[in-house]
């Protein structure tokens, strides 16, 4: 059982940390919206190609933009907080408990 157990920890600490990453890819994505950057930029095409499937996917089910304004991310980084807070401690609860 002690093996399930690490695993589960290992799988809740990556998901802490991808969760975090991706947190901070989505706030400088938003924040790089605001200038009107380089659309040839690698770094840009990065930061879209690795949002826009998700803002896509978040505006399919919400509307998100009001008065000219896309909550998309905002939508985003709240969803990933509260994985954060609930998902992470679940699972490490969970292989606490099988330990």
């Amino acid at each position: 059982m002690f093996i399930l157990s690490n695993f589960l920890l290992a799988v809740s600490y990556t998901l802490d940390i991808a969760l975090e990453i991706y947190k901070w890819i989505v706030i400088i994505s938003a924040l790089v919206s605001f200038v009107n950057p380089d659309p040839y930029n690698p770094i840009i095409k990065f930061l879209r190609a690795s949002t826009e499937p998700v803002y896509r996917f978040i505006r399919r089910y919400i509307p998100t933009v009001v008065y000219n304004v896309d909550f998309a991310p905002f939508i985003v980084i709240l969803i990933i907080i509260f994985l954060q807070k609930f998902l992470i401690p679940t699972l490490q609860q969970l292989a606490y408990r099988l330990s």
